[in-house]
């Protein structure tokens, strides 16, 4: 009986393993411009068949651009802070959501950030097992003395 029940644990771990996760952001509000509101994708490109979405410029690019275009810091040189912004990328390469997930301590700052990621341009959209879909990507940041880091 022991064996047989470990037997059939074992089983089900490896199908599970070999199953493919698949995180699905829920959209509660009308986003314009995304190519299906059920399909939000939060995807990973370790995992097979999911290929993230790709930013038109690097992610020192957009350190060198927050770090300069980013006012608020250059009035306040000893800020120390932290965040996240979520984007939503649809399927065709558009940025159809850009707001702060997790705010700063400031306002004015969580918009002038939003404002230089609505800048970056087009992206590549994400792809799951070969067709594009939305999806959305996360950029989690610190700012120390005044200047951003990723986190």
């Amino acid at each position: 009986m022991k064996n047989t029940f470990l037997t059939l644990l074992l089983l089900a771990i490896s199908s599970i393993s070999f199953g493919q996760f698949v995180a699905t952001m829920e959209v509660k509000e009308d986003i314009p411009g995304l190519c299906n509101k059920n399909g939000v994708y939060a995807l990973m490109s370790i995992l097979d068949g999911q290929k993230v979405a790709v930013c038109p410029v690097s992610k020192s690019e957009i350190l060198i651009r927050l770090n300069s275009e980013v006012l608020f810091l250059q009035d306040n040189p000893d800020y120390k802070d932290k965040g996240m912004i979520g984007i939503i990328i649809n399927c065709k390469g558009k940025v159809v959501k850009c707001e702060m997930d997790n705010n700063t301590k400031d306002a004015v700052l969580d918009k002038q950030i939003e404002t230089v990621f609505n800048s970056l341009g087009n992206w590549k959209a994400g792809k799951l097992n070969g067709k594009k879909v939305d999806s959305i990507k996360l950029f989690s940041f610190k700012i120390r003395k005044g200047k951003f880091y990723w986190d």
